[in-house]
């Protein structure tokens, strides 16, 4: 009667800690989105899966806390952290209509971190994370949250920067960050973190707004210090150096 909610990282088999691994390993039952779930159903054979498509997260979720409240241990998987833009949260209120189950997150590397590293060192000081994905939040609270990160400073770490029917997101984005900061701001971003075809550029924040991305992009605006130094992206967290 256990409920894990794992973190597998980025994408790489490679960057998932060996307590996720631990986890999917003691239980009866692999669930989570079908595209997670096929990237490593393979290293664990022999385990019952429980996946689902795009959108269907409710329903996935209600899944894997009717089997753990039979009886099963479910590994519920997610890309990067379980409770960063995951599952966690989901569980702990679908579990809330049924008998009692014990739940563990266990966490992973988001794609947050996973791409600064990648960049160099943009999130050595205070930085925000905003999707910009409206499916569940409505594009004016979005863009609330944009400004107020520009205005405060932060360096702004964005995922699901654009799709199909989202594809001038990041421009209009960028558009609310341009009213705080200098069109020289210097910016970042990884495509396919962890995978396949990683790519990784240092532009500034006018050609960010000219830049084509997609859903796999994570996108990195830097603060008022964030600097580029050899090619890497930067935010000093204020250290003199003599």
């Amino acid at each position: 009667m256990k409920c894990y909610v794992v973190g597998l990282g980025p994408g790489a088999f490679s960057q998932m800690t060996p307590r996720a691994m631990q986890a999917i390993e003691e239980s009866d039952v692999l669930a989570g989105y079908t595209v997670y779930v096929d990237l490593i159903k393979d290293h664990f054979p022999g385990k019952e899966v429980l996946s689902t498509p795009m959108k269907r997260e409710v329903e996935r979720c209600k899944l894997a806390v009717e089997r753990a409240a039979a009886g099963s241990t479910v590994a519920m998987v997610c890309s990067g952290d379980a409770g960063v833009y995951g599952m966690a949260g989901l569980i702990y209120e679908v579990a809330q209509d049924y008998p009692p189950i014990e739940i563990e997150v266990i966490p992973g590397i988001t794609a947050a971190s996973a791409g600064a590293a990648v960049l160099g060192a943009p999130l050595i000081h205070d930085f925000a994370v905003i999707s910009l994905s409206d499916l569940l939040t409505p594009w004016q609270r979005i863009e609330q949250r944009l400004a107020l990160a520009a205005e405060g400073d932060f360096v702004i770490c964005l995922y699901n920067p654009a799709s199909k029917k989202r594809s001038d997101y990041l421009q209009k984005a960028c558009d609310i960050v341009l009213r705080h900061r200098s069109a020289e701001t210097v910016c970042g971003l990884v495509r396919n973190i962890g995978r396949a075809g990683e790519e990784s550029s240092v532009l500034s924040l006018a050609d960010l707004r000219e830049t084509q991305v997609d859903m796999f992009t994570t996108v990195y605006i830097g603060n008022s210090q964030t600097c580029n130094l050899r090619g890497k992206m930067v935010t000093p967290r204020g250290y003199r150096i003599d």
